[in-house]
């Protein structure tokens, strides 16, 4: 099921708050997950039996792990055992196919004869779940958790509807106190149906408009260079606003739950730096990696060579985890790159002289490169892309074509406002908290959303571009 679709706005979402609200506190943890199990399951039930068996796994590792004077040894193989067990589960849903097809054309390169495809179906969501499980149980070794109270407080957590598929991803101690008690307070609920509003406003009215912009460039044969950066451009715009909004989303239903999510997002593209920008994109995750991989690999202790390595190696399972695709790894060791540059060069780099809107603009358009890299089919599209960037000659005809096709006034003015949004708008949680005391802004958000619920219902479809990772 999809945020943005009727079956979701106006029958499930309506139908659990009604029941959730009606229950009693003691009973809504269960609830909320069965519901989620619902929710996960309207893609295909066989992923929900996925999910639990990762649930089932973490539980019982948590009670290893906790589990009165239980020796060392025995806390560190029940954290291997989470680890190994998720990872495992990952890899061979999310990397089997890409290891056969790689495999094939090793075989076939040296003359052999090639093995039979099997495909494999990737559960949406895996991803973030998957992480969000193993880390129950390593945050229990570490000491900076406490075991769950129940079962179903666990499976509560590990399937919350509102971020189960695409984020933010959420650790057990962030939210372990909320699964105990939590506000129910009219303020909260209405703060979090303003946040949603934002947000599928931002996904359906922005982020769609863009992704039409993305796929004509993406898909083109020739075109000028100005079309292919409008292109790209239009696809920073796309991937922002989708994800972004999503995770506004998925914020603003658990606060009308009663939960507090983590933000996800904090103007991104306004960053000076390619580490600053780290800081402000899928902070869930950039904060996951730094504390799970970067800092148990040695961080930036040991030396400047360690730290190099250790930023490559964080960056390239950065780039691993988003796909089974080279683009994906060519990504991740575009940004590793990036960021032992901006180490190696440190605070007095003449990089820092520069005024901040200088920064700002180099910093976006590195960032555009390496979203070429993103959204390219595979590595031949994405040379071919950043060649017409270039100046790469193409069909002149072709290409005015799609100059045509893109410089439309709709899309024109579409880009306009969502550069004006990403450069000078505020973010979602300000503009929600403002709209939540301000009656003339509140109905002008509920405006917005109407609007982007009649463009919902004129679309034919709104799938979330993080579904896929």
């Amino acid at each position: 099921m999809v945020f943005t679709t009727q079956v979701f706005l106006f029958y499930f979402l309506p139908l659990v708050l009604g029941v959730y609200y009606l229950l009693p506190r003691s009973s809504r943890n269960l609830f909320l997950a069965l519901a989620s199990y619902v929710f996960y399951g309207w893609w295909s039930p066989w992923f929900v039996s996925l999910m639990l068996v990762s649930t089932v796994l973490d539980w019982f590792c948590g009670l290893a792990v906790t589990a009165p004077g239980a020796s060392d040894r025995k806390r560190r193989a029940a954290v291997a055992v989470s680890v190994i067990g998720n990872l495992s589960l990952l890899g061979f849903f999310k990397y089997f196919m890409f290891a056969q097809e790689n495999l094939n054309r090793l075989i076939e390169a040296f003359g052999g004869e090639t093995t039979r495809m099997i495909t494999v179906v990737l559960p949406i969501g895996i991803s973030f779940y998957s992480f969000q499980s193993m880390s129950y149980s390593i945050d229990l070794y570490s000491g900076k958790a406490q075991r769950a109270r129940t079962f179903r407080d666990f499976m509560c957590y590990v399937s919350m509807f509102q971020q189960l598929v695409a984020g933010p991803i959420v650790r057990y101690r962030e939210i372990a106190a909320q699964l105990g008690e939590r506000p129910q307070k009219g303020e909260l609920f209405h703060l979090g149906a303003l946040n949603f509003m934002i947000g599928f406003a931002k996904k359906v009215l922005l982020a769609n408009t863009m992704g039409e912009i993305a796929d004509l460039t993406f898909a083109a044969g020739s075109m000028p260079p100005h079309v292919a950066w409008v292109g790209v451009t239009a696809y920073a715009f796309q991937i922002y606003f989708d994800f972004s909004g999503y995770s506004d989303m998925a914020i603003g239903l658990g606060q009308m739950f009663g939960f507090s999510l983590p933000i996800n997002f904090r103007s991104p593209y306004r960053s000076e730096s390619i580490t600053e920008f780290w800081r402000r994109w899928h902070i869930s995750l950039s904060t996951f990696l730094r504390d799970y991989l970067y800092i148990p690999l040695g961080g930036n202790r040991g030396g400047v060579r360690r730290t190099y390595r250790n930023l490559a190696i964080t960056m390239f399972l950065g780039g691993v985890w988003h796909g089974a695709q080279w683009t994906f790894i060519a990504w991740g060791v575009f940004h590793g790159v990036a960021l032992s540059l901006e180490r190696m060069a440190g605070k007095r780099a003449y990089w820092a002289r520069l005024p901040r809107a200088v920064r700002v603009a180099l910093t976006f358009v590195l960032i555009l490169f390496s979203w070429v890299l993103f959204r390219a089919e595979d590595m031949g599209a994405a040379g071919a892309y950043l060649g017409a960037m270039a100046g790469g000659v193409g069909d002149a005809a072709a290409g005015a074509v799609m100059a045509a096709r893109v410089y439309q006034p709709f899309y024109v003015v579409a880009l306009l406002l969502c550069g004006a949004i990403v450069w000078g708008g505020i973010e979602t949680k300000d503009l929600a908290d403002k709209a939540s005391r301000s009656v003339p802004l509140a109905l002008g958000t509920l405006g917005l959303f109407a609007l982007a619920v009649v463009a919902m219902m004129s679309q034919a479809e709104n799938p979330f571009l993080y579904f896929q990772f």
